[in-house]
């Protein structure tokens, strides 16, 4: 995992950003935080478009989840850490779904948000015990569920010859081509069906109905 690792905190409350920050940088080696605000667009202003990872709350100033922001982040190729409050399964799949690369409940501590922000650098996922809980819940057959951005970029990878292809053709930076292209690998991972080479993802991919053979 990364060494030199860099983020941003969007949480509502100063006090929850404060503790953040001093986990982060008490971490050895340590996690440097370049931005923190009360908005999820503090991700995209200043220090925080170039941060590797935001830890993201999903209450800011509402009772509403902060799902689109989420979306939005995911989207553009961001690595997400969800740290929040709620601690239902049902939120935390459907974080994962749109592709936070990982869910953390507040009650879980330095520790794990520490390892979760280290892997998510590496645009890897960690699974602490709430989320753990999630997965092995789930027995839905549509799962991994990928984000219209995430197929597009499947779709279009598949129909290529090289991922730097896909990056021209989507307008988009190969880092983020491979950022989507990961986090499809996850989802199928964190439900026991890995995919490491472009033929396995290829094959759950049409078995799974993401794909036709039409698309190929």
């Amino acid at each position: 995992m990364a060494d030199d690792v860099t983020a941003v905190v969007v949480d509502d409350h100063p006090v929850v950003r404060a503790g953040v920050a001093h986990w982060l940088s008490t971490s050895e080696p340590p996690i440097t935080l370049v931005a923190q605000g009360d908005h999820a667009e503090v991700a995209w202003t200043g220090p925080g478009t170039a941060a590797q990872v935001v830890v993201l709350d999903l209450h800011l100033g509402g009772s509403t989840p902060a799902l689109p922001a989420l979306r939005r982040l995911v989207e553009d190729g961001r690595n997400v850490v969800v740290y929040s409050m709620r601690a239902d399964d049902e939120t935390a799949l459907q974080c994962m779904e749109i592709g936070a690369l990982s869910y953390l409940t507040k009650s879980e501590g330095a520790d794990h948000l520490v390892q979760a922000v280290r892997a998510a650098a590496a645009g890897q996922s960690y699974t602490p015990p709430a989320l753990a809980g999630a997965l092995a819940g789930d027995r839905s057959e549509t799962r991994p569920a990928l984000s219209p951005r995430e197929t597009e970029v499947l779709v279009e990878w598949f129909q290529s010859e090289s991922k730097e292809f896909v990056a021209q053709r989507l307008n988009i930076t190969l880092s983020t081509v491979n950022s989507h292209l990961e986090r499809i690998r996850v989802k199928y991972a964190a439900i026991g069906r890995q995919a490491p080479t472009k033929a396995a993802l290829v094959a759950r991919a049409v078995q799974d109905g993401l794909i036709g053979l039409d698309d190929l």
